[in-house]
């Protein structure tokens, strides 16, 4: 039970409605059981004297003068018995059963032991001991006829007696099953709850590794790709020298700033201010990557054939750019100075189609770069959650072609 469940004053419950005391009493449950030991102490001495009075005044039948000695010896012993009844309440009904059939003074110490089992042990239980204190009656009032009210009177109003004290105890009895069904119910849908924020703090860290990859691939990709250019021209003009560089910093730095804010997000502590995300790329940043590799050195070469560009939904946007970017950045990896063509085509109603084309690589690149193999593979699955599909390998003409469709709904 979470610390949140706790009720505010524990010690006015019973002991079975509080987890952290189910094995003790509660202060209420002290209290509750003082005044039922004294109650029943107080039956005890009452009915002792009755019946041992010359002029009895609640017309129960005096026996033999040891019955009646040996019953308040009875009756006190049950009496403190009650302080064993919540420990094991069947064992003292058990114990105690005989007396209904002869004992006056131990009557509301019988009736908790009843009322107690009802509460707290299996129905059945319960009531074949209200059901055996019921079948006992006619021998009780043989034992000890009632002397103001006749037999079958006494038997039915007796009954009637226990009757209302087993509706009590089911009354009881089903309040705090309601209760404890409940709070079962309260912590099983905050586990839920709990599980459920888990599960989205996974796919989203999972989303952010996904775009992590693409956006980190293609930013070490030109590092790679102006890295190698240096080392393999030594001679370069410095005007060359400094514009490549020039865009090494401005991608480590590009690279080290998305990589400080993915790890500040996934540190994030649960329910604390995250940093808002920077805007998401749509498709209209493609011309800006377009320049970016070819400033790389790469030759692109664009179709644009996108019919209302400025209304590609966010997300069908979002996923066009990040296909071209896996693209090139593969272009760059597996074929160095082939010529790249992208193309975009489609409208509302019909899709957005994005393909990239790139000759197939002759021998190895003279600086291989390293990459995780997945980039293709979350495309993929980004392509598949937006409803379209993707497709790549060598097509018939020998060249690397990658393709995808999005689904563009119709304008209203």
């Amino acid at each position: 039970m979470t610390s949140a469940a706790v009720p505010d004053h524990p010690w006015l419950l019973p002991g079975s409605l509080v987890p952290a005391r189910a094995a003790r009493r509660t202060p209420r449950d002290w209290f509750v059981d003082g005044v039922l030991f004294v109650a029943s102490l107080l039956w005890v001495l009452i009915t002792h004297a009755d019946v041992t009075s010359a002029t009895p005044e609640f017309g129960l039948n005096a026996g033999p003068a040891w019955l009646e000695e040996a019953d308040l010896l009875i009756g006190l012993l049950v009496s403190g018995a009650l302080w064993l009844r919540r420990r094991w309440p069947v064992g003292l009904a058990v114990a105690t059963a005989p007396l209904v059939f002869f004992s006056v003074t131990s009557g509301v110490a019988l009736l908790v032991i009843t009322f107690t089992v009802l509460v707290h042990r299996p129905l059945p239980v319960g009531l074949a001991l209200a059901a055996w204190n019921v079948l006992s009656l006619p021998v009780y009032l043989a034992v000890r006829p009632d002397p103001t009210m006749p037999f079958w009177g006494s038997v039915i109003w007796t009954a009637l007696f226990i009757g209302a004290v087993v509706a009590w105890a089911l009354f009881v009895r089903a309040r705090r099953q309601l209760v404890l069904s409940l709070r079962d119910r309260a912590e099983r849908a905050e586990a839920e709850q709990q599980l459920r924020l888990d599960q989205a703090r996974q796919l989203e860290r999972g989303r952010i590794a996904r775009e992590m990859h693409d956006v980190l691939a293609h930013r070490i990709s030109l590092l790679s790709l102006h890295a190698g250019a240096l080392e393999f021209r030594p001679d370069a003009p410095p005007e060359e020298v400094a514009r490549a560089a020039g865009v090494i910093r401005a991608s480590a730095h590009a690279a080290l700033q998305d990589l400080r804010e993915v790890i500040g997000v996934l540190r994030a502590e649960v329910g604390s201010e995250a940093t808002p995300e920077r805007p998401q790329p749509t498709l209209a940043d493609v011309p800006a990557l377009v320049a970016e590799s070819r400033d790389a050195g790469v030759r692109v070469g664009v179709v644009d054939e996108v019919a209302e560009p400025e209304a590609v939904p966010a997300a069908i946007g979002r996923s066009a750019y990040r296909i071209v970017q896996e693209g090139l950045t593969n272009a760059r990896k597996h074929a160095p100075g082939a010529v790249v063509t992208v193309r975009l085509a489609g409208g509302p109603g019909e899709g957005l189609a994005v393909e990239i084309v790139n000759p197939w690589p002759v021998g190895a690149p003279a600086t291989a770069i390293p990459g995780t193999g997945t980039g293709l593979v979350g495309i993929a699955e980004r392509v598949t959650l937006a409803g379209g599909h993707l497709e790549h390998g060598r097509d018939a003409d020998g060249a690397f072609r990658l393709t995808a469709w999005l689904p563009w709904a119709a304008a209203q």
